[in-house]
């Protein structure tokens, strides 16, 4: 790798003060020779709003043009049509972003800063996201397939709120005393880790942008974040949000591209102290070992999930059909979370299925920005034909298809039918492996202890839910349920003031709350002799 050149010029950020804090000056840098050619935006007409995107990588404060110079196509998945091209990254553009992360962090100018500073911007990118609102909900729906209603009601809002919540810790990341040592005095500081490596999915691309960069910022980190190459447009937007908001250059930097070079190269990456990855549990196994054979940075891992929805007799059915329907419906199954084993007990089974059945016949398939629209397309082709595989696979293994199971016929676009599938036994492939999609199974059962025993019996333990009026159950079945998030009369509420994450194969760490702050700090003890005689 060549050495990075350091930058010349130091610009002052403009800073507020109050009458008894000064806010640290943050130093903006600019490059003594370009290592890049500037990228141009991209005009897109987005359900008639016209909306400037930028295409290029984000280096140093700046839209470049890759290395190489390649491009990739991001798709609109309610047409199969192309909506723009934007720059490829590779290793090199990773080795690139790296040394600017790493040269940002080692000045001092964010990781030292005034942690009110760090919380102000912040808040400035909130502002700016809420200002652009319209816009953002409209690029996120034209690059996921979203849902308008979903769009703007969850992930926007989400987004957010995210960042005021993180902005509000920036001054509270405190370390501890100790007075109970004889002859010492110790304490410690929870210090930012460095550069922070980022890979985010295509199901949820602005939250789990702000997800990541939210905690890592307030800590005083510095970023190097990979999208994913289905869905780029947000997190390209949010960059140009990030540069308006006024961050130094560096501290956030964006490589686009694929899993197998810019991914890759992220996990491998020497220079990269932390790797937060969002996505596959085989991607997520892969990023462990490529952890162990470079450097040992510290991991985190939001994997997959085979969530149970438990259902039962005492409830009230008709909000165990609502919830339990929006268990499945929230971004059309594409969420790790969702409630795909559906488990009734048997004396309100049938009653169940004919009402989530009748719940089910009426969510309205369409394109993301009709009106009334409750699911919209697969994200991708690619994701489109991984459902419809299963589909066949329960069928072949057979499963009763109850309702759906078929592509939806259409001129353009990848759609598929809510799928409720009955019959099914613990082995087959439906019931084992994540789907993905809008696919269901309902299975009955006949006991308490039953239904925990068959519940846990999966690799994944992400989620869970039980619908009960007895209290003394729920404890019971949320203490037993081997999942780390449980809900109980509802299903698919994720906050960000909520620590979110895995048992077993379903990740390692926390995303959200307080508890996202350890992934993104180091503990460093202090000890001070106050007359204690050396032992020897």
């Amino acid at each position: 790798m060549a050495a990075a050149r350091r930058a010349s010029t130091l610009l002052a950020q403009k800073t507020t003060c109050t009458s008894t804090t000064r806010l640290r000056r943050l130093p903006l840098y600019t490059p003594q020779g370009q290592r890049f050619a500037s990228a141009s935006a991209s005009q897109l007409n987005i359900n008639g709003k016209d909306i400037s995107v930028p295409t290029g990588l984000f280096i140093d404060g700046k839209f470049v043009t890759s290395k190489a110079g390649n491009v990739f196509a991001s798709e609109n998945p309610s047409t199969g049509q192309e909506l723009l091209k934007i720059q490829e990254g590779r290793e090199e553009d990773v080795d690139e972003a790296v040394k600017v992360a790493r040269r940002t962090f080692d000045d001092g100018s964010w990781a030292n800063s005034n942690p009110l500073q760090r919380a102000k911007f912040l808040n400035n990118l909130a502002d700016i996201f809420e200002k652009n609102a319209e816009e953002i909900v409209a690029l996120e729906c034209a690059d996921t397939g979203k849902t308008l209603n979903q769009c703007s009601k969850l992930d926007v809002p989400g987004s957010i709120g995210t960042l005021r919540y993180y902005a509000g810790w920036a001054d509270k990341i405190l370390g501890t005393t100790s007075f109970n040592i004889p002859g010492a005095f110790a304490y410690t500081r929870r210090e930012p880790i460095g550069v922070c490596g980022q890979i985010i999915p295509w199901n949820f691309p602005l939250m789990m942008f702000i997800w990541k960069i939210a905690p890592a910022l307030a800590c005083g980190n510095t970023i190097v974040i990979k999208s994913a190459e289905a869905t780029p447009l947000s997190a390209l937007k949010a960059c140009e949000y990030i540069q308006q908001a006024g961050f130094p250059n560096g501290v956030v930097n964006l490589v686009s591209g694929y899993g197998k070079t810019v991914g890759n190269a992220i996990a491998h990456h020497m220079d990269i102290d932390k790797l937060a990855f969002t996505g596959s549990t085989a991607t997520g196994r892969s990023i462990l070992k490529a952890s162990a054979s470079s450097n040992l940075k510290k991991v985190t891992l939001e994997l997959g999930g085979k969530s149970p929805n438990i259902i039962f007799p005492d409830v009230d059915m008709e909000k165990a059909v609502e919830w339990s329907a929006w268990g499945i419906n929230m971004n059309f199954g594409q969420t790790c979370h969702a409630g795909t084993r559906i488990y009734v007990h048997g004396s309100v089974y049938e009653k169940f299925l004919e009402a989530y059945t009748e719940r089910m016949k009426k969510v309205k398939v369409g394109s993301s920005f009709e009106a009334g629209i409750d699911q919209g397309p697969m994200n991708s082709k690619m994701q489109y034909d991984k459902i419809l595989s299963y589909i066949e696979s329960g069928i072949e293994e057979g499963a009763t298809v109850h309702l759906g199971g078929k592509p939806i016929d259409s001129k353009e676009g990848y759609h598929i039918e809510p799928t409720i599938f009955t019959d099914v036994k613990p082995e087959m492939k439906i019931m084992r492996d994540e789907i993905f999609g809008p696919v269901v199974c309902i299975i009955p059962f006949s006991s308490e202890s039953e239904v925990v025993r068959v519940a846990n019996d999966t690799r994944y333990g992400l989620a869970a839910a039980i619908h009960t009026k007895d209290y003394e159950r729920a404890i019971r079945m949320t203490n037993g349920l081997k999942a780390g998030t449980t809900w109980v009369n509802m299903y698919n509420l994720i906050h960000y003031s909520i620590p979110f994450g895995g048992y077993k194969e379903s990740g390692i760490g926390m995303e959200c709350g307080e508890a996202a702050l350890d992934m993104y700090t180091a503990t460093k003890a202090v000890y001070y002799n106050t007359g204690m005689p050396c032992p020897s």
